[in-house]
């Protein structure tokens, strides 16, 4: 073979190359940033049951002090029920499974803002060392899902940015990668809420 023929064949191998590393390398970046979202998902549904299962050890110990209070008790065990019923696969993230979850778990935080109303009644319940350790708790888990849903949507951003970014957004579409949606506040959550003694 001559020089001209090897040199043309290394610059073919090259260039062969160099198309791999970009398709393989922006593959590999997406599919990272697509587990890294389901696995931040995941994350921010561990903090959600962490406060479905605090739950009904704080509406049991509620129920000695506030025995007529049963239909608020009532109200709290369904919201958590209806709460935990709805799951979002971290294949479907979008804005209306989005929806579907938050209108359950508003429904839920609806219900424990009415429980803490009532609690506020019985001074003895506000005294008992239960109690206060499972409102505690309660308090840190809605920190938590706080950080969590922040966490989820840098991740969403993170992964955003690499799909939507030139040249990722003509191989996310070769490749089947779609934006993701962010988890958005419910509708009404920049108004305080009314809490009435």
């Amino acid at each position: 073979m001559t020089k001209k023929k090897w040199i043309t064949i290394g610059v073919i191998a090259l260039v062969a190359i160099v198309l791999y590393q970009v398709f393989a390398g922006s593959y590999n970046k997406m599919v990272k940033g697509d587990q890294n979202v389901k696995e931040q998902w995941a994350n921010v549904e561990t903090a959600y049951q962490r406060r479905a299962d605090l739950i009904p050890n704080l509406v049991n110990t509620v129920k000695g002090y506030a025995e007529h209070e049963k239909e608020t008790l009532r109200e709290v065990m369904e919201a958590r029920s209806k709460a935990t019923s709805v799951n979002i696969d971290a294949k479907d993230l979008n804005a209306n499974s989005f929806a579907q979850f938050q209108e359950a778990q508003s429904g839920l935080t609806s219900a424990l803002s009415k429980l803490m109303v009532v609690m506020e009644r019985y001074p003895d319940l506000k005294a008992n060392q239960n109690f206060m350790e499972l409102q505690a708790q309660l308090e840190g888990t809605e920190n938590r899902i706080a950080v969590e849903r922040r966490k989820f949507n840098e991740t969403v951003k993170a992964f955003n940015q690499t799909v939507l970014g030139f040249p990722n957004n003509m191989l996310a579409n070769m490749y089947g990668f779609e934006e993701k949606e962010f988890f958005k506040s419910e509708e009404g959550a920049q108004t305080a809420p009314k809490v009435e003694f």
